[in-house]
């Protein structure tokens, strides 16, 4: 996990088909706590973060 990159909110907010304002809504407001990293200013995000969250909100799929 330490060797894996940070995505960037723009990129985060791509695989998950939303906008990256939509992302700031929901990191704000926590309607969805995925967990991200804060540097300074810049907020990134893991990738096996979001396959994490992706994962426990599908539905209708065997594994």
């Amino acid at each position: 996990m330490l060797n894996e990159s940070l995505l960037t909110q723009e990129q985060a907010a791509e695989i998950l088909g939303i906008t990256p304002g939509t992302l700031s809504v929901w990191r704000c407001t926590k309607r969805y706590t995925i967990p991200y990293i804060k540097v300074g200013r810049l907020v990134r995000y893991r990738k096996s973060a979001l396959d994490a969250f992706l994962e426990l909100r599908t539905h209708g799929e065997e594994v």
